[in-house]
């Protein structure tokens, strides 16, 4: 299969529509909600679109996207867009890396050259990898999806196929947060023998949609509150959970129709998903936000990336050997403090063939873009025992 070079350029009239929508907006009554307690705050969503309006530059981000290598190809009649960024160094670790929703491929930028090009940020030369960072199907420019069926367990095999046959690596690593974590981890599961080792920022039962469950008993004595602080934070993660595994068609009408509505809803699980304490700008900035927006919207994906939640639900995910542990590739896992899920090392012990456990200073759930640095150096350091 071949790659062809991509080059990222959305209609001129996209845009005009854009503005269209955005400048006659028919606004709800907000009232008594300053702490977001019945989710997006009127007032900030406001000032975020008035922005969108007047401020933000899409053809600046489509340039610097655009100076990445940006490339696209179809599997098994599933488009999928990607950028790879060969490695500059002795020998380069093929790795490839994974986003989740409402994450973007762009989400990653800040890791791409520190990973493909370490010198060039003062890390050695030697941690260098070859990285591949693909849109999951159905999101972004990975479109338009028309088969159904697509969830972490079908893209695990598409990603070997896109590395294998698309990109020519027999052996390659692999890291990923969110649904990127479960579809690293099912390629440490079922394709073991072509990974070089697995990287993840979300450790998650494989079996999470089956109500698979970690036993409170396992958490040990230095993991003291991480239990209840799971149950608080996940206590924000139910409502896209219920409506995407559910009806995520009924909900897309909305989304597709109004970037008002599509915003809102993205924008509430960027906040109370991240370690920001409630400031959601301490984390990322109206720019970063609108991007993610932005490329849900032009691509006209939001309904196929929810989609992906009914399709890991209706079609659950079994194990491809009964071998303990779950997960036999290497497997490092980096700990982000205000993470939706905290699972106990004792449990990711008996889980995955863990060899690297790493505590994080600070960080949530999109680990990616809010501590880029940190989560770039605990996979160099992870990898570096493995080459």
């Amino acid at each position: 299969m071949q790659k062809e070079p991509f080059t990222i350029a959305v209609a001129e009239q996209t845009l005009t529509d854009l503005r269209s929508r955005l400048s006659r907006v028919r606004w709800p009554h907000d009232f008594n909600n300053a702490d977001w307690a019945y989710g997006t705050n009127k007032s900030y969503l406001m000032e975020l679109v008035e922005y969108w309006l007047n401020g933000y530059d899409w053809r600046a981000t489509e340039r610097e996207i655009n100076a990445f290598a940006n490339y696209t190809t179809t599997i098994e009649g599933v488009p999928i867009h990607f950028i790879h960024e060969p490695g500059k160094g002795p020998n380069p670790i093929p790795l490839i890396l994974t986003h989740g929703w409402p994450w973007t491929f762009w989400d990653l930028k800040h890791i791409i050259r520190p990973l493909s090009d370490p010198a060039a940020f003062g890390g050695d030369p030697q941690d260098a990898f070859d990285v591949v960072v693909p849109s999951l199907p159905g999101y972004g420019f990975s479109s338009p999806l028309t088969t159904p069926g697509i969830n972490f367990v079908r893209t695990a095999d598409l990603w070997l196929r896109l590395m294998q046959d698309v990109l020519g690596y027999d052996k390659f690593g692999a890291q990923g947060g969110d649904w990127g974590a479960l579809v690293t981890m099912q390629l440490g599961h079922k394709h073991a023998q072509h990974l070089i080792g697995t990287h993840i920022n979300l450790a998650i039962p494989l079996g999470f949609f089956s109500a698979e469950q970690v036993d409170p008993k396992d958490y040990g004595p230095d993991e003291e509150g991480w239990y209840e602080r799971m149950q608080t934070r996940m206590q924000g993660a139910t409502s896209h959970v219920v409506v995407q595994t559910t009806d995520p068609q009924t909900l897309a009408y909305g989304m597709h129709d109004s970037p008002v509505a599509l915003c809102a809803w993205i924008l509430e699980r960027r906040r109370n998903w991240s370690d920001c304490g409630g400031e959601v700008e301490r984390r990322f900035s109206k720019d970063d936000l609108l991007n993610t927006m932005m490329i849900y919207w032009v691509t006209e994906t939001f309904v196929t990336s929810v989609r992906y939640y009914y399709e890991a639900k209706h079609h659950l995910w079994a194990p491809s050997h009964d071998r303990s542990p779950v997960v036999e590739s290497p497997t490092g896992i980096a700990v982000f403090p205000q993470e939706l899920a905290l699972m106990p090392r004792r449990w990711a012990e008996r889980y995955y063939n863990l060899k690297h456990w790493s505590l994080m200073t600070a960080g949530g759930h999109f680990a990616h873009a809010e501590e880029p640095q940190q989560l770039a150096e605990d996979i160099r350091t992870f990898f570096r025992a493995l080459r």
